[in-house]
């Protein structure tokens, strides 16, 4: 295991939610990360963001890990669950919310 790869499941064993985003949950850097920030806001779930701008390694290495091309990364209990378009579309079906009570993690909006 490499060094970024032990600090990337780190980062993703740190907290129940993580965000792989370009800038931070406050300033979300571009609209694809700040969707998922606004996403997970509305939904009242804590979350870590890891700003991969500040640091190129983590910015590379987790594409990578994932096999995933995109940022922002969504990270649910350890598990990757997607990018920007797989998180709206599950927040929109109701999917998401449902995963997220199913893991133990509560959400205090239904999606509308």
């Amino acid at each position: 295991m490499t060094d970024v790869t032990a600090r990337i499941e780190n980062e993703i064993k740190s907290e129940d939610v993580v965000v792989f985003m370009k800038g931070t949950p406050q300033f979300p850097m571009c609209g694809f990360s700040g969707q998922v920030a606004q996403i997970l806001n509305y939904l009242g779930v804590p979350y870590k963001g890891v700003n991969v701008l500040e640091d190129m390694e983590i910015r590379e290495g987790i594409k990578a890990y994932s096999n995933w091309p995109t940022i922002p990364q969504v990270y649910v209990k350890g598990e990757f669950v997607g990018g920007c378009d797989i998180t709206r579309e599950m927040f929109q079906s109701g999917e998401l919310q449902q995963m997220l009570t199913e893991k133990g993690i509560s959400v205090k909006t239904a999606a509308a």
